[in-house]
């Protein structure tokens, strides 16, 4: 058979997809191509690349198209482009899966419910996800569908890391830490025997998650033991646009003595703090680096900083440290801010190698070789996480 395995991703303001050969275990070679459509509710941009990187399409959508219009035209263009092929089977990225979901599963009419009940602990990314996850359903409604969750790697954290000193009736509520970008760290985990070895790989590990939205996990045996995220994606490290850990006294602050709405300080927390509130620039990292501002320069060393404490954190809670890992777009690309956070971290063990961290592409070793923390970049891959679970719940079910 000649099927297609698609998986996709709605943000607040975009919908991207990667299409995979079905029936068949995937892997990057079974990539065909991916992309999305970006700039929702203002000028939408719609690009697709194949697997090499080379343009397949091009185009804009109307100004103004939301997402449901977005999905419309991706499903359509899929249509068009593999007029002899099927789709056998979607998997979506969904932010929170709270205490009830450990695994991916398969979408039915009750998850659907439970994943509405998480929407006001991820109201930038619940309620897109779910649309997504309806639209497909109207369009084709025996395409079988599987949810992921970011925070199922972190389900089994000690109960320690998971505790706010809070009354236990409302922990028993749900009201713990989380941790978020699992189906990132999973990755990772999976990556990691293959790139640093076996020794490294299960011993005590650092993974920082740097972009747009920004987290680290402590690993030890490629499991999570503690991860800086919580309650919601708001917390730990300084964002783009979201402000990290806050002091909870300021949200009553800014409640009692300024006036604002609850609506108001959502806005600022995720929307208009982090990178972009702290320079009043931009909140993409690569603006910031170019600039001559010293407000970029301070929301740079705010970003570096906030690394620092965290990663100093972290290994505490592992009781040592042997490796740092550095993934997603900052951590992928920024050799500067590699650079920063290494230093900072000189004093745990790590000792960068200048030439190997200024031309590290792909997966590397940017330490010396006898760091005794070493430090690697490996390039996260969401999407491939997410195929290998549709193929597993899909194909799995399908033998049995």
């Amino acid at each position: 058979m000649n099927d297609l395995l698609l998986v996709m991703n709605a943000g607040s303001s975009s919908v991207k997809f990667a299409l995979y050969e079905a029936h068949t275990e995937p892997t990057q070679e079974c990539l065909i191509c991916e992309g999305g459509i970006g700039s929702l509710g203002h000028r939408p941009h719609h690009k697709v690349v194949d697997r090499h990187g080379a343009t397949l399409y091009d185009a804009y959508l109307a100004d103004g198209a939301g997402h449901e219009e977005a999905i419309r035209t991706l499903m359509g263009w899929i249509a068009q482009r593999f007029p002899e092929r099927r789709l056998a089977a979607a998997g979506h990225r969904v932010v929170h899966g709270g205490d009830l979901f450990d695994a991916p599963v398969r979408v039915d009419a009750g998850v659907i419910e439970r994943l509405r009940s998480f929407i006001p602990l991820a109201p930038l990314h619940q309620p897109h996800s779910i649309a997504a996850i309806e639209s497909l359903a109207r369009l084709d409604p025996r395409l079988p569908q599987i949810v992921c969750f970011d925070t199922a790697f972190h389900h089994r954290l000690p109960n320690v890391a998971t505790w706010f000193a809070l009354p236990r009736d409302l922990i028993a509520q749900g009201i713990r830490r989380y941790g978020f970008h699992g189906v990132s760290y999973e990755y990772i985990a999976s990556a990691l025997p293959g790139v640093a070895g076996p020794a490294v790989a299960d011993g005590r590990v650092v993974v920082a998650h740097l972009g747009a939205g920004a987290s680290m996990c402590a690993m030890r045996g490629r499991k999570s033991v503690a991860t800086t995220m919580g309650f919601t994606a708001l917390d730990g490290l300084m964002m783009g646009s979201r402000t990290g850990v806050l002091d909870p006294g300021v949200v009553l602050y800014l409640l009692e003595q300024k006036g604002m709405t609850p609506a108001e300080i959502s806005d600022l927390l995720y929307r208009k703090s982090g990178l972009l509130g702290v320079s009043g620039i931009s909140d993409d990292m690569r603006t910031l680096l170019a600039s001559d501002d010293p407000h970029a320069a301070e929301a740079i060393d705010l970003f570096v900083y906030r690394i620092g404490r965290e990663l100093g954190s972290l290994a505490a809670a592992l009781g040592g440290l042997d490796a740092v890992v550095f993934t997603a777009g900052i951590g992928e690309r920024s050799a500067e801010i590699r650079k920063r956070i290494c230093a900072q971290a000189e004093w745990l063990g790590v000792t960068l190698d200048a030439a190997a961290n200024a031309h590290a592409s792909g997966a590397a070793r940017i330490s010396i070789a006898d760091s005794p923390v070493s430090a690697w970049v490996i390039p996260t891959d969401e999407d491939l996480m997410i195929a290998r679970h549709v193929w597993r719940l899909v194909e799995g079910g399908r033998t049995a």
